[in-house]
C-alpha cells in the first residue's frame, strides 16, 4: 500500500491504535465505549454511534457544521477527542425532539425556510437552542453572534434569524415564561 508516499506503510505499523474506554451521555443515555484514542466526536457519534445528523463540513473548525453541545456549551465536534469528552454530556440534532415532537426551533426553521440545502442546519439549530438556553428573548444582534461561527453557503441567515426570534416566543408562549 502507498501511503504519505511510502510503500507499505499503514498508520498502524507507525502509529500503534490506542484504544480506551469512554463513558459518555449522550441525547441522555449513558454510553461505556472502547474508542480508538484518535477519533474526535463527530466521528464517534456518526461512525459509533450512528447519529449521522451533526455534519463534518471542514474537519478544522471553522465551519460549525459539526456543532454540538457539550455540557451546555456549543463545541465543534471535530476539535474534540471523544476520549475528552468522557464523563461529559453531549446533545446532537437527534436529541432535542421529544416524544416524537420537533423542537420549537426545528418548526420554526422548517417554517422560515431556513434549512435550503440543509448541511449546515443541523449545527445553526444547535447554536441557537444553546442561545435559547441561556437567553430566552435574544435580540437579533444576540442571535448572529451565537451563529457567528456557523457558514451557511446558502446564505439563509436572515431567515435563520428570524426563525431563531419566532422559536423564543414560541417557547416564551409554551412554557408561559414572561
Amino acid at each position: 500500500m502507498l501511503r504519505n508516499g511510502r510503500d507499505d506503510v499503514t498508520a498502524s505499523d507507525n502509529f500503534p491504535v490506542s484504544k480506551k474506554s469512554i463513558a459518555v451521555t449522550v441525547n441522555g443515555e449513558y454510553i461505556e465505549a472502547e474508542v480508538d484514542s484518535r477519533i474526535t466526536v463527530a466521528e464517534f457519534i456518526r461512525d459509533e454511534l450512528d447519529l449521522t445528523g451533526t455534519k463534518v463540513g471542514c474537519n478544522r473548525g471553522e465551519c460549525g457544521s459539526c456543532t454540538v453541545i457539550l455540557d451546555g456549551k456549543i463545541i465543534y465536534s471535530c476539535t474534540l477527542l471523544a476520549v475528552e469528552a468522557s464523563g461529559r454530556e453531549v446533545q446532537t440534532i437527534e436529541g432535542i425532539a421529544r416524544e416524537g415532537k420537533l423542537h420549537a426551533l426545528q418548526e420554526s426553521f422548517i417554517e422560515h425556510d431556513s434549512l435550503q440545502c440543509g448541511y449546515c442546519t443541523p449545527g445553526m439549530i444547535l447554536a441557537t437552542k444553546a442561545l435559547l438556553d441561556r437567553n430566552p428573548h435574544p435580540t437579533e444582534y444576540d442571535v448572529r453572534k451565537a451563529i457567528e461561527g456557523n457558514l451557511c453557503r446558502c446564505g439563509a441567515y436572515q431567515n435563520i434569524v428570524q426563525a431563531t426570534i419566532d422559536a423564543s416566543r414560541r417557547i416564551s408562549r409554551e412554557t408561559g415564561a414572561p
